[in-house]
């Protein structure tokens, strides 16, 4: 499927798209940005989402494989 690196990069990607959207949030407010704040904001969150579904399911077929391999039968 995919290697550890790979992994790892998209579920620091997912850990850090988060509190950038809080950043922009907060920065947003302050400055007064209005709409185009709120949407940059909703726009980081949707990607969040995906991007931690994602790992999500990768996490999943990898401890599927894990067991597998624990079961002897890859």
């Amino acid at each position: 499927m995919i290697n550890n690196k790979v992994y790892d990069i998209i579920k620091i990607v997912a850990l850090i798209i988060a509190p950038l959207g809080v950043f922009i949030s907060a920065l947003a407010t302050i400055w007064g940005w209005g709409d185009v704040g709120a949407k940059v904001v909703a726009t980081i969150s949707a990607v969040d989402v995906l991007v931690g579904a994602v790992v999500a399911i990768l996490k999943s077929i990898y401890d599927s494989k894990q067991k597998e391999v624990g079961d002897g039968k890859a």
